[in-house]
């Protein structure tokens, strides 16, 4: 049987009401956890309101 270890990660959009995600600063905190093994399961935000994100949650597994 496969054993999974599971990672959640937040990644803040700017100040207390939020902001727009910054793409390539997203991506390559992607980028950096899937080069140390981890793939990304669900990503979702948090809404701040009128099209704004709070933040963003990306879930991430690797076997163990």
């Amino acid at each position: 049987m496969e054993n999974w270890e599971y990672k959640t990660v937040k990644y803040q959009t700017g100040g207390f009401l939020g902001g727009k995600v910054d793409e390539e600063e997203f991506e390559n905190l992607l980028n950096e956890y899937g080069m140390k093994g981890w793939e990304l399961v669900s990503c979702f935000d948090t809404n701040a309101g009128q099209g704004h994100s709070r933040d963003v949650i990306a879930v991430f597994k690797r076997k163990s």
